[in-house]
């Protein structure tokens, strides 16, 4: 007789159920006055927001010292276990400490308190109890109370791991939204990241100057299909006599061209080009010249400036060399 297999579904739907019930009720645990204080001590402080822990904690610690690096916040993580063996170097006078521990007792923080407490400006902890020996020496305490972790022994860090990371995401988000931290600051943090390269403008990747295809509406075709072979951008705009761009004229125009007519050599420019075309500031995001040449189903934009004056082109080929995708 075959033994039943486990049912993996049913107890990982109780650990959701379980886990998104004790974090709901965290906004209603956290005491509002010492969140505010904390947040503007972050936000005015002149040093790093360091970030300490060990073990599961430790990890949450880690990845809420990256949350405020790449969102405008100057801050690092400090293992507590190596901090006694040197690393308690780092930190300065005009530091956050910011210590994740629930249970309020690890031995390694305890031990190197004291040295931490002299160095920093303000430790703030993050615990499960507060009256535990951190909590009552930090400047400032958040307590978060979890009646059971999601393990059935009630001994992994479960519940109470997320409860410190949503914790962490809502100082870090409260002193993002304070900044006015916007796409274009995330991307500057975040150059060799797809989402930050989503969020470069156009004019950081558009072809502009002497790059850019350039001819009379007055010059022949010769010259016309000499200087979209020249730039090698499958177009060239086209100015009048005054160097304003009135339209351009794309490799495609010109096979369309030559299907139906074979001697082009006296057809003029300014009754070929397309006068409408499609344009961009060079202020959007690349995103959203992404989202433009799909919609209109074409590989190439016109960028123009606040003035409404061409500057540039940008084509999908740059994004994706970029590897923006």
């Amino acid at each position: 007789m075959n033994k039943k297999s486990p049912n993996f579904f049913a107890s990982a739907k109780k650990t959701f159920t379980q886990e998104v019930s004790s974090l709901a009720k965290i906004p209603n645990q956290i005491d509002r006055k010492k969140f505010n204080k904390i947040c503007e001590l972050i936000i005015n402080c002149r040093g790093n927001i360091v970030l300490m822990g060990i073990g599961k904690s430790g990890n949450i610690a880690a990845k809420i010292s990256s949350t405020f690096s790449s969102t405008g916040t100057s801050s690092f993580y400090l293992n507590a276990a190596e901090a006694s063996h040197g690393d308690l170097g780092s930190l300065k006078k005009n530091d956050i400490l910011v210590i994740f521990s629930f249970s309020g007792e690890t031995e390694e923080i305890i031990k190197i308190f004291p040295t931490c407490k002299s160095k920093v400006r303000t430790i703030v902890s993050v615990t499960g109890n507060e009256e535990s020996s951190i909590a009552k020496e930090s400047n400032l305490n958040l307590h978060l109370e979890i009646s059971e972790e999601a393990c059935p022994l009630n001994l992994a860090p479960t519940t109470s791991s997320s409860a410190m990371l949503i914790l962490g995401d809502a100082i870090a988000i409260a002193i993002l939204e304070a900044r006015k931290f916007s796409p274009e600051d995330f991307a500057k943090n975040h150059p060799g990241g797809k989402l930050g390269k989503s969020l470069l403008k156009v004019k950081d990747l558009m072809i502009s100057g002497n790059s850019l295809p350039l001819i009379s509406d007055s010059a022949p075709m010769k010259d016309v299909i000499y200087e979209i072979s020249n730039k090698g951008l499958g177009l060239t705009l086209v100015k009048d006599s005054k160097r304003k761009i009135i339209g351009l004229f794309t490799d495609g125009d010109l096979r369309r061209l030559l299907n139906k007519n074979s001697n082009i050599e006296n057809l003029k420019i300014n009754a070929l080009m397309t006068r409408k075309f499609q344009a961009i500031n060079k202020n959007m995001q690349i995103k959203n010249a992404i989202d433009q040449m799909n919609k209109n189903k074409i590989y190439s934009l016109v960028v123009k400036d606040e003035k409404d004056r061409v500057v540039g082109i940008i084509r999908m080929h740059d994004i994706v060399e970029a590897k923006i995708f």
